[in-house]
C-alpha cells in the first residue's frame, strides 16, 4: 500500500496529523481522522506523536488509523516548535497538515488538485482582518486607532500583511517550505517590534501563535496565500454555533457564509448580540447582509469558546472505537489518486 523503501516518500499525497501532552489531544486526532475516512478512503495518514501517545496507540490497538506513526521530537511538541519546522516532517511528496480539531465535511479530491498548483501555501486571506493576531473584542479598537498595523508593516518592510489559519498548510517543495519556516523563526524572535498580541494571553491558551509570523514570512517573501474564504469551495470555515447547522455526528453540516468579507469577519466578536446588530447596520447597505448555505471542506473549531461541540464528538468516537466500526485503512493507494475522480 505504501513505499517502504527507505530515503523515498511514502507516497504522492498523504495527511500529516501532530498529537502530544494530554491524551485529550489523541482523541481529537482520532475523531478527525474518523471525518475524514468517511470522505477518503485512499489516502495514507501520518501522525508524529508524543512517545507516551505512540505507546498509547499500540496499547490499544489503534495502529490501523493510521499508515504510519512517528515519535515527534521532545524539542518539536509544541504549536510553534512544529509548525515552523514542518520541513522535517514530509513524509509524502504532498503533505497537507491538519489541525486535530478539524472534521472533514466532504470529499476532497477537488481540493487537492487546486493545491497542487503550489509548492508551499497555507489557507487564508491576501490581507488580514482587524482581528488577526489582534483583542477578539472591543481592545482591537484601540489598534486601529493608534495605527499599530501599520507601525508593523514599516518595521518589516512589507507593502501587505496576510492572514493565515494554518489549520490547513500545504508542502511539496522541501526548500520553499525551510525558507518560509527560517524567516516565521526570525520574525517570531522579533514579536516586541510588532503589533501582535501574545497567544498566551488568551484565557485557557497555553501556547505561542504560529500564524502571525507564518503570516509575515509568507508576505515578505510573496509566498502565495491558498484562498481561506471562497463561497462553497472554501477550504475550512470556523465553527460559529449560530452560523453552523450540523447533526450530533457531524455528517451533516451547513455554514451561514456572509458574502461580504467584513461581515463575516465579525463573527470574531464573542458577543452574539452585538454581532447581529453589527450585522444588521451592514445589511443596510446593497450585498453587505447576503450569505449562503454552504459545506466547507472542513469544519474548524480553533475558537476557544466554540470547542464544547467538538468536544463531545471527539468523546462519542472515542467510546464507539473499541466497536470496530470505523473505516481505518485505505482501500488502496494509487500514485494518481487525484486523477481517478
Amino acid at each position: 500500500m505504501l513505499k517502504s523503501i527507505q530515503n523515498e516518500k511514502l507516497a504522492k499525497e498523504g495527511y500529516v496529523y501532530v498529537s502530544y501532552g494530554h491524551k485529550k489531544y489523541l482523541k481529537h486526532t482520532l475523531a478527525s481522522v474518523v471525518s475524514l475516512r468517511r470522505h477518503d478512503k485512499i489516502r495514507p495518514i501520518a501522525l508524529y506523536c508524543s512517545e507516551n501517545q505512540k505507546k498509547m496507540i499500540e496499547e490499544k490497538g489503534l495502529s490501523d488509523f493510521f499508515q504510519y506513526v512517528k515519535v515527534l521530537p521532545e524539542e518539536n511538541c509544541s504549536i510553534v516548535g512544529f509548525k515552523h519546522h514542518v520541513f522535517k516532517f514530509m513524509p509524502f511528496e504532498q503533505n497537507l497538515y491538519l489541525d486535530s480539531d478539524i472534521i472533514w465535511c466532504k470529499n476532497p479530491d477537488s481540493l487537492w488538485r487546486s493545491f497542487g498548483v503550489f509548492d508551499f501555501t497555507i489557507t487564508g486571506n491576501l490581507v488580514s482582518d482587524n482581528f488577526f493576531g489582534a483583542p477578539k473584542g472591543f481592545g482591537v479598537l484601540k489598534d486601529i486607532f493608534f495605527g499599530r498595523r501599520k507601525k508593523t508593516l514599516k518595521n518589516f518592510g512589507l507593502t501587505y500583511l496576510s492572514r493565515v489559519q494554518s489549520g490547513l498548510i500545504y508542502a511539496k517543495d522541501y526548500s520553499l517550505t525551510k525558507k518560509v519556516c527560517d524567516l516565521a523563526g526570525e520574525m517570531l524572535d522579533r514579536k516586541d517590534e510588532t503589533h501582535f498580541k501574545s497567544r498566551k494571553m488568551e484565557q485557557g491558551r497555553t501556547e505561542e501563535s504560529c500564524e502571525w509570523s507564518l503570516a509575515m514570512a509568507m508576505s515578505k517573501l510573496n509566498v502565495p496565500i491558498y484562498p481561506w474564504l471562497q463561497g462553497h469551495s472554501s477550504p475550512q470555515l470556523d465553527y460559529i454555533a449560530d452560523l453552523t447547522e450540523h447533526d450530533e455526528e457531524f455528517e451533516y453540516v451547513s455554514c451561514k457564509y456572509y458574502c461580504d468579507n467584513f461581515a463575516y469577519s465579525l463573527r470574531g466578536i464573542k458577543a452574539r448580540k452585538l454581532r447581529k446588530i453589527f450585522l444588521k447596520i451592514l445589511s443596510i447597505f446593497p450585498g453587505k447582509g447576503d450569505f449562503i448555505n454552504t459545506t466547507p471542506y472542513c469544519l474548524h473549531f480553533g475558537w476557544l469558546h466554540e470547542k464544547v461541540p467538538f468536544y463531545v464528538f471527539s468523546e462519542s468516537i472515542w467510546k464507539q472505537i473499541p466497536s470496530n466500526q470505523f473505516n481505518r485503512t485505505p482501500v488502496k493507494y494509487s500514485e494518481n489518486v487525484s486523477e481517478q475522480h
